[in-house]
């Protein structure tokens, strides 16, 4: 690389959904052949409970999550891989959120980019969103890419669970 050159890092999240999917390829799109960018694709697992934890040896839930990761990462990899894109792929267990802020942070990455659902204000206001919190947690740029929209199943079920709520809400105080 010569000297003044300044190699971009990126970090895409992914999880093996079309959306994170869709960042990668937005990715691919745009830097095919720009060979001053580093990817790294971060995928995070969740730990499991200590309840399920006591049963499952220390060795056998490293292999589950190791391989539930590497069917995570699959997709991505393959897509970078057929495009000729070198990339760094890394596993992660933690709340997604926070690590993922803390890896940008670790790696000193330009920039985070994150697929997401298309949603209305709403669903985005009471869910607990992976792409809200890392917005509100990182001092690294974030780039979001807007992916699928949500199920009809999922526009329909978290009014139905709001009402729900609010009608509970209303019993207790009566």
């Amino acid at each position: 690389m010569a000297s003044g050159t300044h190699m971009t890092k990126m970090l895409i999240p992914v999880d093996g959904s079309p959306n994170a999917l869709e960042a990668v390829r937005n990715v691919v799109g745009r830097f095919t052949n720009d060979r001053s960018l580093e990817i790294h694709l971060l995928h995070v697992r969740a730990p499991l409970s200590q309840y399920v934890s006591r049963f499952i040896s220390k060795h056998d839930r490293a292999a589950w999550h190791r391989d539930e990761a590497e069917k995570a990462l699959a997709g991505a990899r393959a897509m970078l891989e057929k495009s000729g894109i070198s990339f760094a792929a890394h596993v992660e267990l933690g709340d997604k959120a926070v690590i993922i802020d803390r890896f940008a942070q670790r790696l000193k990455v330009d920039r985070i980019v994150m697929g997401t659902a298309r949603k209305n204000s709403l669903t985005r206001l009471i869910e607990d969103s992976v792409t809200n919190r890392v917005l509100e947690l990182t001092q690294v740029p974030v780039e979001v890419v807007a992916g699928q929209a949500i199920s009809v199943i999922e526009r329909i079920g978290i009014p139905a669970g709001l009402g729900v709520a609010l009608g509970l809400l209303v019993a207790a105080m009566d």
